[in-house]
């Protein structure tokens, strides 16, 4: 059993939903190879903006609208976060789109005090673990990265009890700067090898409109640390293909997820 996923790392023009929709339309439509899935960066219709007031759509706006379209005409699952109005707060908000119309969503949990993005959106209190032909894939938002036990798989949980490891891949989609670059490349690498799974981190590049670089370094990582797919300073569209079999023999030769200390997150 093989998950297909397609990495989209790319530049995105800042405060400007109409030109990245278009720029993004026709990558997507340019992806010839098969894929299921296909992954944007944070903020991908606007970059990683301050100005939720000016900025936000509800779910009935022209971007999740744009999202559906996309989804069910290539027939893929399209993945990325942006920035929604939902009730009287803001949120930055992880849709995973199918392409029957139907989708998901998590609200980015830590929100980047740093850049006051605590000041601006609320913060989301539920994961949202998908599945995708019997593999199950954990959604997060660049920040969120940083935080182990947000991102922890749980022995204790009903999940593992009854068929194993709570989730087979965590993606993070990203707005993360070149001077933290380091971070970045480690934790990414870090959470695979501590929960077990595949680990896919797609990163935006060029400057943004506050003068902050971004490098990409998007990653694939393997379920022992082993980096499949990386890309710095490029604009690129990768697509790789997940196996199963590598992660099922992982996690039987080396049962370490069956050792680690249960809990309950409030």
């Amino acid at each position: 059993m093989s998950l297909i996923i397609t990495l989209v790392q790319t530049r995105l023009h800042w405060e400007d939903q109409a030109a990245n929709l278009a720029m993004l339309r026709q990558k997507i439509e340019n992806i010839q190879e098969r894929t299921q899935v296909v992954i944007l960066p944070e903020m991908f219709s606007t970059g990683f903006s301050m100005q939720p007031e000016q900025l936000a759509e509800t779910m009935d706006g022209p971007s999740v609208q744009w999202m559906k379209e996309t989804a069910a005409k290539k027939n893929i699952i399209l993945t990325g976060s942006l920035i929604i109005k939902d009730g009287n707060d803001y949120y930055n908000r992880l849709i995973w789109m199918l392409p029957n119309g139907k989708y998901g969503v998590y609200d980015k949990r830590h929100r980047f005090a740093f850049a006051k993005e605590d000041q601006h959106y609320a913060a989301g209190g539920k994961r949202l673990i998908a599945s995708v032909n019997g593999w199950k894939i954990n959604l997060q938002v660049c920040y969120d990265l940083r935080f182990p036990v947000w991102t922890r798989q749980n022995p204790a949980s009903p999940e593992a009890a009854a068929s194993g490891p709570e989730y087979d891949v965590l993606i993070n989609v990203a707005n993360w700067p070149r001077r933290r670059s380091l971070a970045w490349k480690t934790l990414l690498q870090a959470r695979a090898i501590e929960n077990q799974c595949y680990v896919v981190g797609v990163n935006r590049v060029g400057e943004d409109g506050n003068g902050i670089y971004h490098s990409g370094d998007s990653r694939v990582i393997d379920p022992l640390g082993e980096i499949l797919y990386e890309k710095t300073d490029e604009e690129d569209i990768f697509t790789i293909t997940l196996h199963k079999t590598k992660l099922d023999e992982v996690r039987s030769k080396f049962p370490f997820w069956k050792d680690a200390d249960g809990f309950v997150i409030y």
